[in-house]
């Protein structure tokens, strides 16, 4: 079955899944559905990039819509792009999967991703256009009503986007450390570290060669070990490792020591507030950010907006409650005073302006800003997902294991939007509890909902 828009649009197996056939529809299903032209694309480093990139282009084109083709740059550069033009733009992108995937994501002239509605407009004119005669069917489009759109290239895109990355870090910043950073053999490979040397910022770089085969393998933010090993070994004041789209980070310390997204964001938070910059006195938060946060921000008497899982949801959070900062604890943090979407290369700068402006080691400042109690996530694979809001026996025992909890811990399952798996988190004050209680649920959910019988050891 073709790959249809999930939370961060199509994504699938590049030539199995996601076609050049699947790709030439969407950009004309696309073309007929988003306002504004031309319409941006860009791509990370992946094998499979200018293929899908090629497809899409190509589809948008013969409905008429010129399309600029900004080349590799990182999903975030290509929503500033996209907003700061005012113009539509797709990303060719599976993020920090391996290279075998890709996907789409399309944004609107906003920078950030599309309406819901707007999703199932697109995915139903996708589903007519399964039909060739539903080609000839759309008024006013098509290359006998509307003429062809252009395809240009437009390389120096890129370069004003690194002019937005330096224009957001202080001026009077002295930065007198050495960092390193990992760019994941992804889209900023290039960007990342031109913008660090413009900056004057001591760096080593790893891994910022792509091949169209290494993104994401064995480094970037979900294989910290090469980082980690090259901050000690280099005694550099920190590292920050982005993922193959760099729209996330992650940091570790001077130790090698991992600080997350929900530790990024106590920081950043706390910082904020100490400069009066902290609009609305609260922060958005996802499901899966850690208790140890939510209390830590309880305590400097900060709030909290809880979202789903998904960086989309943050933003709008942000945006409807006219706050500043929110993220997820895989490293999406967004900064509304900089743009509307997740920026790993923007928060890894203003992770290093911070730590250089209190000239305090970063593992001092993250201990400082929470402790994070100990999470145990585990995957159940079930027929069904859908049936957990059903599963009361499932509730019955979430409910007396929270009782059990208290303050202290909590526990959270939620079924997959993406595949047949419910995930069952918990969170208490030692790993062991955190393991136990995951265990308790784990045993109920295979019960219940007719599993499979497997659940993914943690």
């Amino acid at each position: 079955m073709a790959p249809r828009f999930g939370t961060d649009g199509m994504r699938g197996v590049a030539g199995a899944d996601l076609t050049p056939e699947l790709a030439l529809a969407l950009g004309r299903a696309a073309a007929r559905i988003v306002s504004g032209s031309p319409f941006f694309l860009g791509r990370d480093t992946r094998q499979s990039g200018t293929m899908i990139q090629s497809a899409l282009a190509a589809g948008i084109a013969a409905e008429g819509i010129d399309v600029v083709d900004v080349g590799v740059i990182p999903t975030p550069g290509l929503a500033w792009l996209a907003a700061d033009r005012g113009v539509p733009a797709a990303m060719v992108s599976a993020s920090h999967n391996p290279f075998g995937d890709n996907g789409i994501k399309l944004l609107g002239a906003g920078g950030t991703k599309l309406a819901t509605e707007l999703e199932i407009a697109i995915q139903d004119e996708l589903d007519r256009l399964a039909s060739s005669a539903a080609i000839d069917e759309a008024p006013d489009r098509g290359p006998g009503r509307r003429g062809l759109g252009a395809v240009r290239a437009d390389p120096e895109a890129l370069w004003t986007y690194a002019d937005h990355l330096a224009d957001a870090v202080d001026g009077d910043a002295q930065f007198d450390l050495e960092v390193v950073i990992d760019c994941a053999n992804g889209a900023a490979s290039t960007v990342a570290p031109a913008v660090l040397e413009r900056l004057g910022i001591s760096h080593k770089v790893l891994c910022a060669e792509p091949n169209g085969v290494n993104i994401n393998a064995g480094c970037g933010s979900t294989h910290l070990q090469l980082l980690q090993e090259a901050v000690v070994a280099s005694g550099a004041a920190l590292g920050v490792a982005l993922d193959g789209d760099a729209d996330r980070v992650l940091a570790v310390d001077h130790t090698g020591e991992l600080v997350d997204g929900d530790q990024l964001l106590a920081m950043f938070a706390f910082d904020l507030l100490e400069r009066g910059l902290l609009t609305g006195g609260s922060i958005v938060v996802t499901v899966m950010s850690n208790l140890g946060l939510r209390q830590a921000l309880a305590g400097r008497g900060i709030g909290v907006v809880e979202t789903p899982v998904g960086d989309r949801y943050v933003s709008d959070a942000i945006e409807a409650n006219g706050l500043q900062l929110g993220g997820e604890q895989s490293g999406h943090l967004v900064f509304r005073r900089h743009g509307m979407t997740g920026d790993g290369i923007l928060t890894a700068l203003l992770l290093i302006e911070l730590v250089a402006r209190h000239r305090r080691p970063l593992a001092e400042l993250a201990a400082e800003a929470m402790t994070r109690l100990p999470q145990v996530l585990r995957n159940v694979h079930v027929a069904d997902p859908s049936r957990l809001s059903l599963a009361s026996a499932v509730w019955d025992e979430v409910s007396l294991v929270e009782s059990e909890l208290g303050y202290n811990g909590r526990v959270l399952l939620r079924a997959s939007g993406t595949e047949a798996l419910v995930r069952v988190m918990a969170e208490a004050p030692t790993h062991e509890l955190a393991h136990d209680v995951v265990d308790r649920l784990v045993t109920v959910v295979l019960r219940e909902l007719d599993a499979t019988g497997q659940a993914d050891r943690s």
